[in-house]
């Protein structure tokens, strides 16, 4: 995109454009525990005046403000469905804080008169924008882990990644890397290896900003890297307006065959996630934010506790809303890296329970943050023995995922967060067993509460239904049977309210109909059958993708229910945000 006008204000001009979209915009510090969402309130193209409102309750706002500026990150969703992602990051912006209500701020800031931004040691920082596209790959251990994304920014020093939430678990701040890999659109690519000097939330829709140095660059390195950092320089100045005497794409911007169908197809998984319904959206949220915290806890050493008490009152919110699309929306995130799905799914589940004993039990609150934490010490055990949780482990490295109960209280305790009793019951008896087969104490019978006895079913219930280690999923007709054959480890009392709760088919799963035709199940009736489901394909033509909700009063158009069916073994993705 080439702005029609030369604004005296470049980077006014570039969010002029973005703010055409839907559009987010959040400020971010190094010392608070998450971001703020903030709302554009004015802009002056020609100064480069930009007013910012933002809502804040606490006593802290001015801790945003480092040495009388902000950064912050704005966001745009564009297209006809507002599904193509753009964004533009800036940092140190000054700023002035006015108080115009009890909780209601101003910030007047003054954008600087340049897109292109001098670092410390005098080289020029080139922002990617407005369209501008390099593809990333980071290699994190050598021939173990590549973690793809954008390029966000460009330097002869180094760049600014932006990366899938999920992959930020294995990356930690002053970590070298053996490479990073830049591909432009034209196919032409730079490597070089890499220092991660800085990493945090980007945005508000599940991504990770990376900061990486290059280092140990030989002389071809150098000199190639100062070539592509010229190129973007100009193909920015053409796209922004910033230098009129432009008037022609860098040719490293001009895209090959290789990227033309990598961006049909992503343009193709962008209409997908567009159908998702505010429900979905809610949950993935909770995934997102709970990946969030982790990161604090990792990169800055803080517990932040509001991020994951905010997860919390979210998943009792949704629940409360519309039980039942709930656990359908639970169901979407099978795609989410294993320790989220769980956690969330777990934490889902618990809520769900506890309020249909007793919309009034005081212990919600907490347990389901224990829930939620649970997990949390399986991304703290990632390093050079365990470089993914996403592959098939070797005995070591399972032996070694058993200590993750013991790594996350050591974390905690190192955070100087001590969590509640009914959290704490959670957290660290989620896995132990009546019969004394659990871990990490191997504790017995009545020294378990009913909160570990309830969560420990639907753990199980989980783990069981789901592909594990390489382990396929079973039916839930086949995980009720061998939690009830291991009685001696579970409350048998417990396993009993679980089915009658869920059923044998329960919400989220994918039902085989004699017609042929594959059917995720939306709702049940009050003998647990299903009552209306999404049908998604027809076996007969397996190549074709269909979206079409049905009522048990139309199923005689798919034929009869025969059983519920593991979505892998037929190519059935659930769409990830």
């Amino acid at each position: 995109m080439v702005l029609p006008t030369l604004y005296a204000n470049p980077s006014a001009a570039v969010i002029r454009s973005l703010l055409q979209h839907t559009h987010d915009v959040s400020i971010y510090a190094k010392d608070m525990a998450y971001p703020l969402r903030a709302e554009v309130q004015d802009l002056d193209l020609s100064s480069g005046r930009l007013v910012l409102e933002v809502a804040y309750a606490g006593p802290d706002i001015e801790r945003y403000l480092v040495n009388g500026g902000i950064s912050f990150d704005l966001e745009a969703m564009k297209g006809a469905k507002a599904i193509e992602r753009e964004s533009y990051s800036l940092s140190n912006v000054a700023a002035k804080l006015l108080k115009t209500d009890s909780t209601l701020y101003h910030l007047e800031c003054q954008l600087p008169d340049s897109v292109f931004v001098a670092e410390q040691r005098g080289a020029i920082r080139i922002p990617f924008v407005l369209g501008m596209q390099t593809r990333v790959s980071l290699e994190v251990y050598l021939h173990e882990l590549n973690v793809p994304g954008r390029l966000r920014n460009l330097s002869v020093g180094g760049c600014m990644v932006d990366i899938d939430l999920a992959e930020s678990v294995a990356i930690n701040v002053d970590q070298e890397i053996p490479g990073i890999t830049l591909e432009f659109p034209n196919g032409e690519s730079f490597f070089a290896e890499g220092m991660i000097r800085h990493i945090r939330p980007f945005g508000n829709h599940g991504y990770a900003a990376v900061g990486v140095q290059f280092i140990n660059l030989s002389t071809p390195q150098s000199e190639a890297l100062f070539r592509y950092v010229n190129e973007s320089e100009r193909e920015a100045a053409y796209r922004t307006g910033a230098n009129d005497k432009l008037d022609y794409h860098s040719p490293l911007f001009s895209p090959g065959a290789k990227e033309k169908k990598i961006q049909q197809r992503e343009a193709q998984e962008r209409e997908k996630r567009s159908r998702q319904s505010p429900m979905e959206r809610g949950v993935i949220d909770v995934a997102h934010q709970l990946q969030v915290g982790l990161m604090y806890m990792k990169s800055r050493n803080l517990f932040p506790e509001e991020i994951f008490y905010d997860c919390v009152d979210t998943l009792r919110y949704l629940v409360e809303q519309d039980r039942k699309a709930f656990l359908y929306a639970l169901s979407l995130l099978r795609d989410e890296p294993e320790w989220v799905r769980h956690a969330v799914q777990v934490a889902g589940q618990l809520a769900d329970m506890l309020l249909i004993r007793d919309p009034h039990d005081p212990r919600v609150r907490e347990a389901v943050l224990g829930a939620l934490l649970h997990t949390l010490g399986k991304p703290l055990l990632i390093g050079p023995q365990l470089p993914s949780l996403k592959v098939n482990m070797n005995p070591m490295q399972k032996e070694m995922l058993t200590g993750h109960v013991a790594a996350l209280s050591h974390k905690l305790q190192a955070l100087g967060w001590s969590p509640s009793l009914y959290c704490r019951e959670i957290v660290e008896n989620a896995n132990e067993r009546l019969n004394g087969t659990g871990y990490p104490a191997g504790k017995r019978g009545d020294v378990l509460p009913d909160l570990v006895r309830l969560i420990a079913v639907i753990k199980a219930v989980n783990r069981l239904m789901h592909t594990r280690n390489g382990i396929p999923p079973r039916t839930p007709l086949d995980a009720y049977r061998m939690i009830n054959e291991a009685a001696s480890a579970f409350d048998k009392t417990v396993l009993v309210e679980y089915i009658q709760v869920y059923g044998l088919y329960p919400i989220g799963s994918l039902a085989k109909f004699s017609g042929g035709f594959l059917a995720w199940v939306m709702d049940i009736d009050s003998k647990g059958m299903p009552s209306r489901v999404k049908v998604v394909k027809n076996l007969r033509f397996p190549d074709t993708n269909i979206s079409s909700e049905l009522s048990s009063s139309d199923f005689i158009q798919i034929g009869k229910l025969e059983d519920i069916v593991n979505p892998a073994d037929y190519g059935v993705k659930v769409i990830k945000v």
